[in-house]
């Protein structure tokens, strides 16, 4: 029995890292992609079709920068990926300001007007933006806006607060009352006791609710497409497209290229602040 037990206890583990294995691959693949296709020559890229040889997930042929000079020196990359972190800065700030204390209200609201409130801002969230993008234009125009990097900051928000006060709300419900009124027993006002208390504790709920917003901003395709004409004023998910896809010519090099310098940090921030990223997201789907 206890041999067994030992050979039960191995297989255990080995499934366990064959999944933890599959599950890295799987993570790590789309990067080795872009990097891969990022420094290919064209016809190691292409040549696959005609080649039964060809191995395509291998250098076959020396790696080149020309794709890599193209995006830098043939497109305004650098400055799409400027127009986009400030863009994602102001809207995260907005979005702060307004679901911070939207998300704590509804959270210590009492009864079920709370939870009906959040579904129901949430719900606004789930609206397509095909649906909205012409009202939009409309506001856009009139407040003269148009092909403005703030047409995006006055839009943006729309989709980012809904989303990030139903996260914070969920994180909010799981700090106990009873720390805010401990507060309020030993002089704090209800202000100072939500600042000194309750945000100290909310940092990770804080932090997903920055990745998510910004993340958000940096894939948001159809506004920026409306709203924005001019070359040097788009972002990354709008000028990368336009510029590398041109009829049905798809210069693919280039657009990995684009993918992975525009990815890789995002990836790396998750990474740094994981254990308080996995901290504020579960905190806010069990709890909340």
């Amino acid at each position: 029995m206890e041999a067994v037990s030992r050979i039960l206890k191995g297989l255990r583990w080995v499934a366990l890292y064959a999944a933890v294995g599959v599950f890295v691959v799987l993570a790590v693949f789309p990067f080795y992609w872009m990097l891969l296709t990022s420094f290919k020559q064209n016809r190691d890229l292409y040549v696959g079709a005609t080649n039964l040889s060809h191995v395509p997930w291998i250098f076959n042929a020396p790696p080149t920068l020309s794709h890599v000079r193209l995006l830098f020196q043939g497109t305004p990359y650098v400055t799409w990926l400027y127009n986009t972190l400030v863009v994602g800065a102001a809207v995260v700030v907005i979005t702060l300001v307004v679901a911070l204390p939207a998300g704590y209200s509804l959270a210590r609201l009492v009864g079920h007007w709370g939870e009906r409130l959040g579904i129901g801002i949430f719900l606004t969230y789930l609206v397509p933006s095909t649906l909205l993008f012409i009202p939009f234009s409309r506001l856009v125009s009139a407040l003269g806006l148009q092909n403005s990097l703030w047409a995006l900051v006055l839009v943006y928000p729309t989709f980012t607060i809904p989303f990030t006060t139903w996260l914070l709300m969920g994180f909010f419900r799981s700090i106990p009352r009873d720390l805010e009124e401990q507060a309020m027993i030993d002089g704090y006002s209800r202000l100072a006791g939500i600042v000194r208390v309750v945000m100290p504790l909310s940092v990770a709920g804080v932090l997903t609710a920055v990745i998510f917003a910004f993340t958000l901003v940096m894939q948001e395709f159809v506004y920026a497409l409306t709203f924005v004409s001019s070359v040097d004023r788009m972002t990354v998910s709008l000028g990368v497209p336009v510029a590398l896809v041109r009829g049905d010519v798809y210069y693919w090099g280039s657009l990995m290229a684009a993918a992975l310098f525009a990815s890789v940090p995002i990836a790396v921030l998750y990474s740094l602040f994981m254990d308080r990223f996995i901290a504020g997201l579960t905190a806010g789907a069990v709890k909340g």
